[in-house]
């Protein structure tokens, strides 16, 4: 199936360009330079003017697995807004000079858009979380976070529901019976953005949300990282500690080395259109340690102490380059 062009993306293959119409390309998958109050805003207005549309929230993991599969690619490049869910991702957009405004998480949208729709009376559908009686419990503490809050449904398919086409169609079935106009979807990825896509076609003015755990944190019953850890990039070492016999293999033995290829990577390229601008002078090997002061990246290059290279701190490119 052929990806159509999406207006304001940035068609990328391992170099850093300009961003358009405020997309931009990370780790081979186009992300919208917003923040989380711009995409409340912007589901906001679609569903005012009755457009539905569905949100892909890639991290590490989805990137990587979006890289080695072409229809999963597909899957993210197509979605109506793409935000980072990893700060990973954030530090390469500011690496390839293209930079994101802030991490964009489902854990957190799951909160902002159920109290959206609470303001408005939109009513919102929790399908899947976990065991039995998690999409409850989240349903409840989203009500009580957000008086007013519509919840039309709530759904944990069996493992393995989607096995067969009559298993997913009965989900499906179920979730286009409550009309909902807006759907969290906490099955993990590829799982809940395939039936997201096939859900989009039975429900064309709803808005759905691919939040993997979200569901699980908001109704206590798994226990999410504290904010500084997000910010310092390290929820995952959070998650692994908890869950050491299911994430090892997924962070330590695939994560950690793509993400050191990935921001790399970013860097590599980086330099390289420096270069190619004619910025800076060759340098010797001994002499990045000692640049001088004209020759510090921009200020987008703002990563925690554990990732900062020699001392390089923003100050922007010189007059004319």
């Amino acid at each position: 199936m052929a990806t159509a062009p999406v207006a304001g993306r940035v068609w990328v293959e391992g170099v850093a360009t300009a961003p358009v119409a405020g997309r931009v390309w990370v780790a081979g998958v186009p992300v919208d330079a917003v923040t989380g109050a711009e995409v409340v805003r912007r589901v906001g207005e679609a569903l005012e003017a009755g457009r539905g549309g569905r949100i892909v929230t890639p991290n590490l993991d989805i990137c990587r697995a979006a890289a080695a599969d072409p229809a999963l690619r597909e899957l993210v490049c197509t979605a109506d807004l793409v935000v980072a869910d990893g700060m990973p991702l954030v530090w390469a957009a500011r690496l390839l000079g293209t930079p994101l405004p802030e991490r964009v998480t489902g854990a957190d949208l799951i909160w902002t858009l159920s109290a959206l729709a609470a303001r408005h009376g939109w009513p919102v559908y929790l399908l899947g979380g976990g065991p039995p009686g998690v999409a409850e419990r989240a349903a409840a503490a989203l009500r009580r976070r957000c008086p007013g809050l519509r919840v039309c449904g709530t759904h944990a398919p069996p493992y393995g529901f989607d096995a067969t086409p009559e298993g997913a169609a009965v989900v499906r079935g179920r979730v286009v019976a409550a009309r909902p106009r807006l759907v969290f979807v906490g099955l993990g990825f590829p799982r809940q953005d395939v039936l997201i896509a096939a859900l989009r076609e039975e429900l064309p003015q709803a808005w759905f949300l691919g939040c993997g755990a979200a569901i699980a944190f908001a109704a206590g019953t798994a226990t999410r990282a504290p904010a500084w850890a997000g910010r310092a990039g390290l929820e995952w070492a959070f998650r692994l500690a908890a869950e050491p016999g299911r994430l090892a293999r997924r962070y330590l033995a695939d994560g950690l080395p793509f993400a050191a290829r990935l921001l790399a990577g970013c860097l590599a390229s980086r330099l390289r259109l420096s270069w190619r601008l004619g910025f800076p002078p060759r340098l010797s090997p001994a002499s990045w340690l000692t640049l001088p002061s004209w020759f510090r990246l921009p200020g987008w290059f703002r990563l925690p102490g554990w990732l900062r290279f020699a001392s390089w701190r923003g100050r922007g490119l010189p007059p004319g380059r």
